[in-house]
């Protein structure tokens, strides 16, 4: 990984529009866990799992940030012509993909980890819920790799990255995969709940995920390698293309 090219690019994405937008991605569940905690509720776990934990951080919080991110660390560059600047320069490809990968899944991860435990502990009242709070914040990380380097190969293989992006977030897992149990094996969302299952011991009445835990993480790091790997080339690809 190239240092120079990370810690550019995490004064790129860090500005302050997407700043802010992952700001209230991040405080939107801690707010949701005061509102819950005000109330007399029984149903502390099968809550913060399903409603705090999956339904509003992997399934919006965690792939739009990873979006937000992503699509910006070298899209805006491959579309206004200034990567040319980056691909001159004697880095080689992977190195530059691995930097930008880097600096974006950094910078999700402090903001949705942080409000994964928070707001966790906060809805389940100080308690870490038999693992569930571990075992989403371990699916969380599984989750920002895996969005980002989908995300990162999108916005070098097409200008439209952030449209197909949103379409994949809203359509395909909040929606598509609700309805077709057979998708599971085909949504990053599917793994992180089946990770997040995996570690959490509560009971199935609470809390199931409709993939294994192993198969989870299998799946996930083939989707991490296979989209740094065609990011890559991708980028190799568009050198020769700019340079003939």
């Amino acid at each position: 990984m190239n240092s120079t090219v990370f810690s550019l690019t995490l004064s790129q994405i860090a500005g302050h529009r997407r700043s802010l937008a992952l700001f209230v991605l991040a405080i939107v569940p801690v707010l949701l866990a005061l509102i819950f905690g005000l109330g007399d509720n029984l149903d502390q776990q099968e809550w913060t799992a399903n409603v705090l934990l999956d339904g509003l951080i992997i399934t919006i919080a965690l792939p739009l940030a990873c979006l937000i991110l992503g699509t910006s660390a070298l899209g805006s560059e491959v579309e206004d012509g200034t990567a040319i600047y980056i691909l001159t320069k004697p880095i080689p490809r992977r190195e530059i993909i691995t930097a930008k990968f880097a600096a974006a899944a950094l910078v999700a991860a402090a903001f949705l980890v942080p409000a994964t435990v928070i707001s966790g502990l906060i809805a389940l009242q100080g308690s870490t819920g038999d693992g569930l709070i571990i075992g989403f914040t371990v699916a969380v990380l599984f989750g920002i790799a895996a969005y980002t380097g989908v995300f990162i190969l999108l916005s070098v293989v097409t200008g439209r990255a952030l449209l197909i992006g949103l379409a994949y977030v809203f359509i395909w897992e909040a929606f598509a995969t609700e309805l077709f149990t057979g998708t599971r094996f085909l949504s990053i969302r599917q793994y992180c709940l089946g990770i997040a299952d995996l570690i959490a011991s509560v009971d199935s009445e609470d809390f199931e995920a409709n993939l294994g835990g192993v198969a989870g993480v299998i799946l996930a790091s083939i989707v991490i390698a296979a989209t740094l790997f065609l990011a890559v080339r991708r980028l190799q690809q568009f050198e020769l293309t700019e340079t003939d």
